[in-house]
């Protein structure tokens, strides 16, 4: 990927969904505890978990086997009380996710109880795509006002999932690179200020990378020899989507991390998943 630059896109092309949200937003947040300090909360009866994000957690359809996105693995982590409505798509950003008006559909079918898992960075980072590109600075505001504030203005709950990791490596060390420093510490400095519970995928990814190992990694991610499946004739050497074991170990980082935050859904993942 393209470094990030501290150029900004123009601003008539900022759109947020709510034009109260700041004032929203404080009250909301004071209501909420941080990530992981809650106390043990009751099971939830029924409820859905909406998915904004883009391709590593799309779900794909039989024609893209093995591809997988983690979102797209993510239902078989919680318990049947839980419905997990994936909208993530490929090729969006935090900004053109709502601009495309993704978001809105998710806000008019969203309701108390509900939550809404987002998960950008990869997309915002590709500075040479004007349809995608999406300042640091910008995709914080995006987070904090479209995301967060008009997510809990709807009575549901936001939870803010830093980017997941590429197979990125520094070869001299063995070790996997942070992906996308810059959006995933302006995630966690969002998720912070608001008091929103946080998914560090980040670390949790790139912790679980550095045990696979940076060979067996490709296990992982869409790495395909020409043959192997019928769908990838020509083969292919993708670094940053997952095959379907791959999508289903990050998913369980996610399931994972969920169930210590303290939240009433976390009561709601699977104990085989821990």
């Amino acid at each position: 990927m393209p470094p990030t630059s501290p150029s900004s896109p123009n601003p008539s092309r900022r759109r947020f969904l709510l034009g109260t949200t700041a004032a929203l937003g404080a009250g909301a947040a004071s209501t909420l505890g941080l990530p992981g300090t809650a106390s043990a909360a009751p099971r939830l009866a029924t409820g859905t978990l909406y998915i904004a994000s883009d391709s590593t957690a799309q779900t794909y359809n039989s024609s893209f086997y093995p591809q997988a996105g983690w979102g797209q693995m993510l239902p078989g982590f919680f318990t049947s009380n839980i419905t997990v409505a994936n909208r993530a798509i490929g090729g969006r950003s935090s900004r053109s996710f709502i601009e495309q008006g993704r978001l809105a559909a998710i806000h008019q079918v969203i309701k108390a109880g509900d939550y809404l898992f987002v998960q950008f960075g990869h997309n915002d980072a590709t500075i040479g795509n004007a349809e995608r590109y999406t300042s640091p600075a910008d995709y914080k505001e995006y987070l904090r006002n479209d995301y967060i504030r008009a997510t809990r203005s709807r009575g549901a709950t936001p939870v803010v999932v830093t980017p997941v990791s590429r197979r990125s490596y520094n070869a001299s060390t063995g070790q996997f690179n942070v992906s996308f420093p810059a959006y995933v510490d302006a995630a966690k400095a969002v998720a912070a200020e608001e008091r929103a519970p946080l998914v560090d995928l980040s670390a949790l990814s790139r912790t679980y990378l550095n045990g696979v190992g940076i060979e067996p990694s490709k296990k992982l991610f869409l790495w395909l020899s020409p043959g192997q499946y019928p769908n990838f004739p020509n083969g292919v050497s993708d670094d940053t989507h997952f095959q379907q074991n791959g999508a289903t170990q990050m998913a369980r980082l996610v399931a994972q991390a969920v169930s210590k935050l303290g939240l009433p859904l976390s009561g709601e993942v699977k104990p085989a998943a821990l």
